[in-house]
């Protein structure tokens, strides 16, 4: 039986000729239990489509093989934008993105913020020409801005920038300031799986497909099942259920998940494209900056907490999908853009890198960053698949769009009369904005960690401060970079689903500060542990390759000296946890 292992792990390669012409085999084996659909993949499409399935009452299981949000999801520029650089070539890309933007601003409020941006123009004749151009450029992308809640643009002098933003360098001329939103993709996911979790779907992650295949037929005008068998890859654990719809939701694995039941549709053909991100240790800026690099593509670094991001590249990639890392010279590539306008950024300390893989429509000809951003849904009845659907492209700020428009094609086999509700119903924690001081009072706490309480869980910081009440030794500060309390790393492992130390940092943003993991690690690790049974030996190699992860994302991004700095944590890290180190 072919498993994911077995596959090569790039999408970008054509699909090969289905020897049986593409029909699907038949399993006659046993299952769990029949369900209405198998969504594959936890990305932000998967959870998408499992919460509104769910709402809609199907009865739905999800498998993930890594964590949710493990891939592009989890590593975006973190941005309900409304897409300004598709305007001119796709404006229905920009306007859906500006729609879903208002709608997930009204059914999560807790987790998104404003980021205030900065289009720097220099100086000179061919500046004050592309001021002109920036400046009537954003007047069109004004027209879309109340879907989004956001600010008209505003054109500002270089007297005006420079009283914004000191930092900038002189041969900054003027520019425009308009604003977009901030978001935490992995947040994003984890609320659309509790909430799909809620109503009656099953939540599988680090559970890998293995095979999908044909059900024995049910007699005579019964509707086509798919048997969909799966692994658990941490215990070990087999899993298999039959359904009448099966979604390929797994992005830039959607060409790998269809050949695991014989489809090799060139309709399932995406074009990967790498973006690395750089994080620095303070805030570089008041306002997200944007500049130009050497070959002509935009970059921007913005403020995140006490943070800096600096992003993004856009490069094809023909690499492993499941080891997707920053390279130093994607790094230079992006500061040496960025420190034309902020020159302060070659002295900052980057903390780490993160890297992803869009999955993006293929088109052939085209640089990266002139691909279409649009979704697209592909059944595969042609494949002699009915019922299996392979979504392909898209991007975070519409994703709630292309889950509604699958959920909707598939409705009237499984949830019929049904309409679409997640547009109006608020994700887990969005009801209500709980006042963030408040809860710092109760739980004698920090108002930076209440606020990132709130930020994080909204109105679900009451279940948080309700552990504490039980046990004020869960107060105490796990991780004093974000900060994090010890209750909120049990409740997101007791009630979110969090396996892995990585699984907990993908929902807590633990370890991602300044020390990479060296105080919290360990001390999540036993507290995965104690609450999954592992053995010590477990737990360490668990805090171990967190450990390792993060000092590979850093090194990456360090000038000589702070290489140097780096070396001394590093033997610390040997020294400490073994001999593993980068």
């Amino acid at each position: 039986m072919a498993t994911p292992e077995s596959f090569p792990r790039s999408s970008f390669a054509p699909p090969e000729p289905s020897p049986d012409g593409g029909h699907l085999p038949t399993d006659e084996g046993p299952t769990e239990g029949d369900v209405d659909a198998v969504i594959i993949g936890g990305g932000i499409n998967g959870t998408g489509v499992a919460r509104d399935l769910a709402l809609r009452g199907a009865k739905i299981v999800l498998y993930e093989r890594n964590d949710l949000a493990f891939g592009a999801s989890g590593n975006s520029s973190g941005m309900i934008h409304g897409g300004v650089r598709y305007l001119s070539k796709s404006p229905k890309v920009t306007r859906e993105a500006c729609q879903d933007s208002g709608y997930i601003q009204r059914i999560a409020p807790h987790l998104l913020f404003r980021i205030p941006f900065l289009m720097t123009v220099k100086a000179g004749a061919a500046g004050r020409v592309m001021l002109e151009l920036v400046d009537a450029y954003f007047r069109a992308y004004d027209d879309f801005q109340p879907l989004k809640r956001g600010k008209p643009h505003t054109r500002l002098s270089a007297d005006d920038m420079a009283a914004l933003e000191p930092g900038l360098s002189a041969q900054v001329s003027g520019g425009v300031a308009f604003d977009e939103w901030g978001v935490d993709g992995a947040r994003l996911c984890v609320l659309n799986a509790l909430d799909a979790e809620g109503h009656g779907a099953r939540i599988f992650t680090h559970t890998s497909v293995e095979s999908i295949a044909k059900a024995p037929p049910a007699g005579a005008g019964a509707p086509l099942r798919y048997i969909v068998r799966a692994r658990d890859r941490l215990t070990g654990a087999r899993r298999s259920h039959s359904a009448r719809v099966v979604v390929n939701a797994t992005g830039a694995w959607g060409p790998i998940t269809a050949a695991l039941g014989g489809v090799h549709s060139p309709k399932v053909r995406v074009r990967p494209g790498k973006g690395i991100h750089v994080v620095y240790d303070r805030r570089l800026s008041n306002y997200g900056v944007i500049s130009e690099t050497i070959d002509g593509r935009q970059v921007f670094v913005y403020p995140w907490e006490n943070a800096s991001v600096l992003g993004t590249t856009d490069d094809d990639y023909f690499g492993d999908l499941d080891d997707v890392a920053a390279t130093s010279e994607e790094v230079r590539y992006l500061v040496q853009a960025i420190s034309r306008v902020l020159p302060s950024i070659r002295a900052a300390r980057a903390i780490g890198t993160y890297a992803g893989v869009r999955p993006t429509l293929y088109e052939y000809g085209p640089n990266e960053d002139e691909l279409s951003r649009e979704h697209a849904i592909v059944d595969h009845v042609a494949d002699g698949a009915p019922g299996v659907y392979s979504m392909i492209g898209g991007k975070l700020a519409s994703f709630r769009l292309f889950a509604e428009e699958l959920s909707a094609l598939v409705a009237p086999l499984i949830a019929p009369g049904t309409r679409c509700t997640t547009h109006e119903r608020p994700l887990p924690g969005g009801s209500t904005v709980p006042d963030a001081l408040g809860f710092a009072e109760r739980l004698s706490a920090s108002p930076v960690a209440a606020r990132r309480l709130v930020f994080r869980h909204g109105i679900r910081t009451e279940q948080i401060a309700e552990r504490i009440a039980r046990n004020p030794a869960e107060s105490a500060v796990i991780c004093a970079c974000e900060p994090i309390l010890e209750a909120e790393v049990r409740h997101v492992i007791e009630t979110e689903g969090a396996r892995t130390v990585d699984d907990v940092s993908r929902r807590t943003r633990l370890g991602l500060g300044a020390c990479g993991g060296m105080r919290c690690a360990a001390r999540c690790a036993a507290l995965v542990g104690r609450a999954h049974e592992l053995s010590p030996a477990e737990s360490l190699a668990q805090a171990r390759r967190f450990l390792v992860r993060q000092a590979r994302s850093r090194v990456v991004a360090l000038t000589p000296d702070q290489a140097r700095q780096e070396a001394l944590s590093l033997a610390h890290l040997k020294s400490s946890l073994g001999e593993e180190t980068p």
